[in-house]
């Protein structure tokens, strides 16, 4: 009897790892996003619900081009079938010279976990192997780096390692390699970074800020690495608040403000020179959709400004601020308004004219998460912004968590 139970046992074993193992890098027929509800549900629906494949800001970049071979390749959160929530991290590409994407592969099977902070982000070293950084959920679920077998490949890919690493915000740069700035579950979810010149060898991990719980969107400018972010009082994100800037071009060695002054880090005190602006005395809520810089390498921020963390007409309106430092001092300008705080929405810039791409406009569930996705252009350096195009229409359901592509092109742009 014990040698039976003993077999059963084992067959069960190899059973569950040969399905882990072919789960893996298999391509799947069609693109099925996750969904996801927070649970909490208030008068006017979940804080947060909907598509979730493209979730959150703090996973990024989830999409690159590549001229090279002219691709442009991007991960999502996947699931396994329509009526179902279980996480899948999908990769594929997007061929501008055929104009189709193929079937796209399984990254990895996230094994019965149903949110989308477990989403992962992209990179491409300068190899052309692409990278799949996974988030991991607190000290409970590790966060993980993938590397495709073959450069501009998404065929098959090879785990390197894992470590706590929420949000993960992988940049390649070409002369010294990684630079990775991510969360860790602390004091809060307070703010790291590692770099690494092969991906696979990593410095130990430096924290930036710690104030209880922080939010960050980073971006990277030639050498330099700029962050922003908020942060959460009592370690609460419901209270999230306040916009600060670090910024370094000696790849995490040395932190600065956005004019240069030296900044000891971790900076923990509220009040520190970072600040952007004290949101918290007018009693704001701060949502970070986007970072990107002008023609001049200067930083250039799209937030939503909020007074509840509860959906609904009472922490109306939201209001999309575009904030630019333009060399002297910072520049606050609205743009838009809309419905609920998680409107996340992109922000590109040219030489000519800035854009916004987001669900500025209502859908058909009211006061839900995200709308109707319109296109706003500002021919000023964001002074002033119009509503110039519609993209979508007669949806039936929300549109949020629009994304823009490092190096974007025009034939795949959102």
């Amino acid at each position: 009897m014990f040698r039976k139970h003993l077999l059963l046992a084992l067959i069960s074993i190899l059973f569950a790892n040969s399905f882990y193992l072919f789960s893996q890098n298999t391509k799947i027929d069609g693109y099925r996003g996750l969904w996801f509800s927070d649970g909490q549900l208030k008068e006017y629906g979940y804080k947060l619900s909907g598509g979730v494949a493209t979730f959150a800001p703090r996973h990024r970049p989830i999409a690159v081009y590549s001229p090279e071979v002219k691709k442009t390749f991007f991960v999502y959160g996947g699931t396994t079938s329509a009526d179902e929530q279980h996480l899948l991290v999908m990769v594929s590409y997007f061929d501008h010279r055929l104009h189709i994407v193929p079937k796209p592969v399984v990254v990895y099977d996230k094994m019965g976990v149903i949110e989308p902070n477990d989403n992962g982000s992209l990179s491409i070293d300068s190899d052309g192997y692409l990278w799949i950084f996974i988030s991991g959920r607190g000290r409970t679920r590790p966060g993980l780096i993938f590397k495709s077998s073959k450069p501009w490949s998404i065929e098959g890919f090879e785990k390197v390692t894992e470590w706590e690493m929420l949000s993960p915000q992988p940049w390649w740069t070409a002369d010294d390699g990684f630079l990775l700035m991510f969360s860790k579950s602390t004091k809060g979810r307070e703010l790291y970074f590692r770099s690494s010149s092969d991906g696979k060898t990593w410095t130990e991990s430096q924290k930036v800020a710690g104030m209880g719980g922080n939010f960050q969107v980073s971006n990277i400018f030639g050498n330099k690495l700029v962050t922003v972010f908020n942060y959460h009082p009592g370690g609460n994100i419901d209270k999230r608040t306040n916009l600060y800037l670090l910024q370094s071009e000696d790849m995490g060695k040395t932190w600065k403000t956005v004019d240069g002054k030296i900044v000891k880090t971790p900076v923990t005190d509220v009040k520190n020179d970072a600040l952007i602006k004290d949101y918290e005395a007018d009693g704001k809520l701060v949502y970070i959709s986007d970072l990107n810089f002008d023609k001049d390498g200067n930083p250039v921020l799209l937030v939503i400004l909020s007074s509840d963390f509860n959906p609904g007409p009472e922490g109306g309106p939201r209001e999309w601020m575009i904030i630019h430092w333009k060399g002297k001092e910072w520049n606050f300008n609205k743009v838009c308004e809309s419905a609920n705080n998680y409107d996340m929405g992109s922000l590109y810039i040219t030489d000519d004219e800035w854009r916004i791409i987001g669900p500025t406009e209502p859908g058909p569930q009211k006061y839900g998460t995200g709308g109707e996705i319109a296109l706003w252009i500002s021919r000023d350096n964001g002074t002033s912004g119009e509503k110039v195009h519609n993209i979508t229409s007669n949806s039936l359901n929300n549109n949020s968590f629009i994304r823009h592509p490092l190096n974007a092109h025009k034939d795949f742009y959102a």
